[in-house]
């Protein structure tokens, strides 16, 4: 079988202009017009204790500080975020509910056929929040300690392996999928309804391999549970230093880099979007932000609105091509 290399030089492209957060943050006029008094929501799709979670918390406040408006986080998760996605694709556009999400939720149209939303359609970007890393680990069980081995490892085993991940469509199992692709290794997927219960099976043994967030992975790592080989984004990372890329490694242009974004439903007014554009901009301009941020394994990054929206369709582009070559198909 011929496996073909997704291209990913647009989504590369996208996220590189993204780039940097200027040092200095630029005034916000007229915070609280275009609100009411009453709070705006922060609507997680995901469970408490997720990236997406924290991030909303530990955004919540400084939006609440720098706008004189009561920000609170709720959680809305399940059906891999379609329920938390379709309460904020409902609601109205007036800046009331908004809404931090991660980039794998633009594919869910390419697992479930029967949505009351469109990803891209129904949700108007506001702007990047950051990007993280996700890593390629093996139990410590598993004699292999470089990429190079790991792949010589999964062709000898072919279709005899198994990988876990908290359930179809999030970053555990595109990368992998992604990965299978570019190297030409079968490797079985074993969906978990929780990352929390993939974990638990992967650190006692059943399961050899996996790709999961940096932070978790150190963890794991201390404890002498795992050991980590290679890391999705193409540069190295600050938790991370000493841990090369899986293109460095020799997966050339390996690169994925899972980002996190805050969203509105479709429909906003430009002014209040401008708003919201310049708010998120000047939070991330905050040292103080930046540092919490790269505490829980987020690297702080801005965007346009108009970026955004290019790279949640680059996401979703790169992904349909993923899926499709795995002959996955929406149920």
């Amino acid at each position: 079988m011929t496996h073909k290399r997704p291209t990913m030089d647009r989504r590369h492209a996208l996220m590189a202009g993204a780039g940097a957060i200027a040092a200095a943050a630029l005034p916000s006029a007229a915070r609280s017009q275009g609100l009411s008094s009453r709070p705006v929501r922060l609507l997680i799709a995901q469970a408490p204790g997720t990236t997406p979670d924290s991030l909303a918390r530990l955004l919540a406040p400084r939006l609440q500080a720098r706008w004189n408006q009561p920000f609170v986080v709720e959680n809305r998760p399940g059906a891999s975020g379609a329920l938390g996605m379709d309460a904020v694709a409902k609601a109205p556009p007036d800046g009331h509910t908004m809404q931090v999400n991660v980039s794998t939720t633009v594919t869910l149209p390419l697992f479930y056929a029967k949505l009351g939303f469109d990803p891209l359609t129904s949700f108007q970007p506001v702007g990047l929040i950051g990007a993280t890393n996700f890593v390629l680990v093996v139990h410590q069980s598993v004699p292999v300690t470089t990429v190079r081995e790991w792949i010589t490892w999964a062709k000898s085993q072919p279709g005899k392996l198994n990988y876990a991940s908290p359930g179809l469509g999030t970053h555990h199992h595109l990368c992998m999928e992604l990965l299978k692709q570019m190297v030409g290794v079968d490797i079985v997927h074993v969906p978990y309804k929780a990352a929390s219960q993939a974990y638990t099976d992967f650190i006692g043994g059943q399961i050899p391999t996996m790709f999961m967030p940096l932070p978790n992975a150190l963890g794991f790592a201390k404890e002498g549970r795992i050991r980590l080989l290679a890391g999705t984004m193409r540069e190295r990372f600050g938790l991370g230093p000493e841990l090369p890329s899986l293109s460095e490694a020799g997966v050339r242009d390996f690169n994925v880099e899972p980002w996190y974004g805050l969203w509105a439903p479709a429909g906003m007014g430009a002014d209040l979007l401008a708003k919201y554009d310049t708010l998120l901009r000047e939070v991330l301009a905050e040292p103080e932000t930046r540092e919490a941020l790269a505490k829980i394994g987020v690297v702080a990054k801005s965007s346009s609105p108009t970026d955004l929206g290019k790279i949640a369709r680059a996401e979703f582009e790169l992904w349909t091509r993923v899926l499709q070559q795995a002959g996955i198909k929406p149920e």
